[in-house]
């Protein structure tokens, strides 16, 4: 499992964090040693200052006197004092580039004699330096400042207050870089549910620019060709509807053998049918308000007229089941579609059952037909697509339009439901349509 962030916002800023965070303790590092280097530079002057006056003073130490005067002497000037004569050695060599340095310095101004010890101590690292006073040497001790001493509270508050500040541009800079990318990410998701995006800003660093630049030039491209679409078909369609009228009066007067008359009365409703889903689909989304309706009243309206044209539907409705926000020409276009197919590719017999399931009011629409495989109904909710086989030949090789489900499956999506085809059981097709109830839709 990956630690990082899926989304590019989330891995641009912990980028801009982690390499302002690495900064920041870089500089507090780095102010660090610098303020342990000048405190100890500082204490080196004045100790080598200190030490040239000490040795002034032991020069002229007598040796009777020297034990009560070594004491009084290192009390007066803060210092240990020791004399090499009882100690010819204490602590370890000193070590390291800055220790080095000062001893160096020590040198330079006492004398090639001079040598720096380290000793550990309870109250920190004790530097003794070996000082040669007149006809005898002494040990003079003193202890240096801490290296890890803690920063000046006002030098922690100040860069807690830079570091929240730098934080929070890197966030912000990160959302703003991150913003177009976003909604170039809803304008696609909007294209593949078949809706037209709003434009996107053509602003910002280049290439996102370019991006939505071309994005913009695609969608109205796309909307152009659907345009062109719907009106090719809408004036084909149309133009065919006079001659077709003209034909069937001509079969209805002129052809007298009844069975021939019958067969040609069939193929022009055939025809007229396709025609009307042509136009069905030519219209694109229905851009009437959405309007409180009840689903079973819809349900029961569409139900009569097939029975009127002698069609046998089973329809159960839903107890109590609320209005719902509906555009009802589209959900009775829909629902016509779908009888419409149960009859040419299924049984003579049609179930239609309404219920309530959780947030959805589902409809169920079913026939003893063939069945379609469960690999073919998405391919089969595209327009101009069709499934030529069992469903095909139940048909008597009447095959449609190939717009039907594609209308039907436009209709749902523009209400917000899911439109779904299933085996039956004991064989046949079940349609589904489920739509959500007005909690769910916030409506």
């Amino acid at each position: 499992m990956s630690v990082l962030p899926r989304s590019l916002f989330g891995r641009l800023a912990l980028l801009l964090i982690a390499v302002t965070a690495i900064g920041f303790v870089a500089a507090l590092l780095i102010f660090r040693y610098d303020r342990a280097s000048l405190a100890e530079r500082q204490f080196g002057d004045t100790k080598i200052a200190q030490l040239e006056t000490l040795r002034a003073a032991l020069s002229s130490l007598q040796s009777q006197d020297r034990p009560g005067f070594l004491r009084r002497l290192g009390k007066e000037y803060g210092v240990l004092l020791l004399s090499v004569a009882e100690r010819p050695t204490i602590g370890r060599p000193a070590l390291g580039p800055r220790m080095m340095e000062l001893q160096e310095r020590l040198r330079a101004r006492l004398g090639e004699d001079t040598e720096l010890r380290l000793q550990p101590s309870g109250e920190g690292l004790i530097a003794w330096i070996r000082l040669t006073a007149g006809d005898a040497a002494y040990w003079a001790g003193f202890t240096l400042p801490r290296a890890d001493a803690e920063l000046p509270t006002r030098v922690m508050i100040w860069s807690g207050t830079v570091l929240i500040v730098l934080l929070l541009a890197a966030y912000f800079f990160a959302r703003r870089m991150n913003s177009p990318l976003r909604q170039l990410q809803d304008a696609v998701a909007a294209v593949g549910k078949g809706r037209t995006p709003p434009p996107l800003p053509e602003s910002g660093p280049t290439e996102i620019a370019g991006l939505a630049k071309g994005f913009n030039r695609m969608t109205s491209n796309l909307k152009q060709m659907e345009e062109d679409r719907a009106l090719l078909l809408a004036g084909v369609s149309h133009d065919l509807r006079t001659p077709l009228a003209r034909l069937r009066l001509s079969a209805e007067m002129a052809v007298h053998d009844e069975t021939m008359k019958e067969g040609m009365i069939d193929d022009i409703e055939e025809m007229d049918r396709i025609i009307n889903q042509f136009l069905d689909f030519a219209r694109g989304e229905d851009k009437t308000p959405l309007a409180m309706h009840d689903l079973n009243a819809l349900v029961e309206e569409c139900v009569e007229r097939c029975r009127r044209k002698g069609q046998a539907i089973t329809f159960v409705p839903a107890p109590g089941l609320p209005l719902l926000p509906l555009r009802a020409q589209s959900i009775e276009r829909a629902l016509v579609n779908l009888i419409d197919n149960a009859y040419r590719y299924g049984s003579p017999t049609v179930d239609i059952v309404v219920r309530q399931e959780a947030n959805n009011a589902v409809i169920e629409i079913a026939d003893r037909g063939p069945g379609i495989p469960p690999s073919e109904v998405e391919r089969l909710k595209q327009p101009f697509t069709r499934l030529d086989t069992a469903r095909g030949s139940a048909a008597g090789g009447k095959l449609g339009s190939g717009l039907g489900l594609a209308i039907v499956d436009r209709v749902v999506t523009l209400h917000g439901g899911e439109f779904t085809l299933l085996l039956r059981q004991d064989g046949g097709t079940l349609a589904r349509i489920a739509l959500p109830l007005p909690a769910m839709t916030g409506r």
